[in-house]
């Protein structure tokens, strides 16, 4: 086969969908799926290449149990920090694979959208650009793939993002306006590019789909996870009880920590990830905002 999708969940389901229209393609996961060719661990690494779609907390745990070939191509379609290390998606992959054989998926793209064969445009991030040039050629027509080398960029987009979500979905909770969004995710657009440039990521990809597409569309969609978290929290309920309505995982949540944790161990000014870990911690959203504001730059 062409490729493999590790993981059944909503985004390995519609990436599956998507690239069926080109290529044969299979999936793991752990559960059965009605009209999807599914196959094994060991019949997958037969693909030319895999697709990582499983939540990026599990990712460690996967690739110890997995004990991939060293000649095994992936593309990294989970996007995350990892709590307690404070390790990259990437960083972890390269613990256990050669770089030139790592790619990764990035760009504005709701799995519910993809599925539906409606067009978009992503960003294939990898220090080999000639296995990110391959690996775009699976993607249907509709999917315009653009090829880049800025891995550490194209990371903290997709991890820190989903933390911008989050304040995206507690301002609209509050129906603080559309004034106030604006300001937040134009802010928070300068959050994520002074903490990948502190990491050596480049400008120009916070502008681009990676950074500002992606960030643009999760902020302020429900059918985005960690903007009903955001919502679910101004609405005065429960971090477990929003889990349960969501069935999912919300990366943005353990994000939340892991980014706190980098910026106060590296000295980074990330005022709205630190308001948005205090939120998921138990703080006043109200209160919240007005430390906020107060922040200087």
């Amino acid at each position: 086969m062409d490729v493999a999708i590790i993981g059944g969940g909503a985004w390995g389901s519609a990436l599956y969908k998507a690239l069926l229209e080109k290529s044969s393609v299979a999936l793991v996961s752990r559960s059965r799926r009605e009209g999807i060719h599914q196959c094994s661990l060991q019949e997958a690494l037969e693909a030319r290449f895999l697709v990582l779609a499983i939540a990026s907390s599990a990712l460690r745990g996967w690739l110890n149990e997995a004990n991939l070939p060293p000649k095994t191509k992936i593309l990294v379609a989970c996007k995350g920090i990892e709590e307690g290390s404070g390790a990259l998606v990437s960083e972890i992959l390269e613990e256990f694979l050669p770089r030139e054989n790592l790619a990764y998926l990035a760009g504005p793209s709701f799995a519910k959208e993809v599925r539906e064969g409606l067009p978009c445009a992503l960003v294939i991030h990898s220090h080999h650009l000639e296995l990110a040039q391959e690996m775009s050629q699976f993607f249907p027509s509709w999917i315009r793939l653009y090829v880049e080398n800025d891995v550490v960029g194209g990371e903290v987009c997709g991890a820190y993002k989903n933390v911008i979500a989050i304040a995206g979905g507690i301002c609209d909770g509050l129906g603080l306006g559309y004034n106030a969004k604006a300001s937040l995710v134009a802010r928070g657009l300068v959050e994520m590019a002074r903490f990948g440039q502190y990491f050596g990521a480049k400008i120009e990809t916070f502008l681009g789909l990676s950074g500002a597409g992606d960030l643009f569309l999760t902020s302020g969609s429900t059918l985005s996870r960690n903007y009903r978290v955001g919502l679910g929290l101004a609405q005065g309920k429960s971090l477990e009880e929003i889990l349960i309505e969501l069935g999912e995982v919300a990366e943005g949540i353990k994000t939340a920590r892991a980014i706190m944790q980098i910026a106060q161990r590296e000295g980074i000014h990330a005022p709205i990830a630190h308001e948005v870990n205090a939120i998921l911690q138990g703080k006043n959203p109200k209160e919240s905002l007005k430390d906020l504001l107060s922040h200087g730059r």
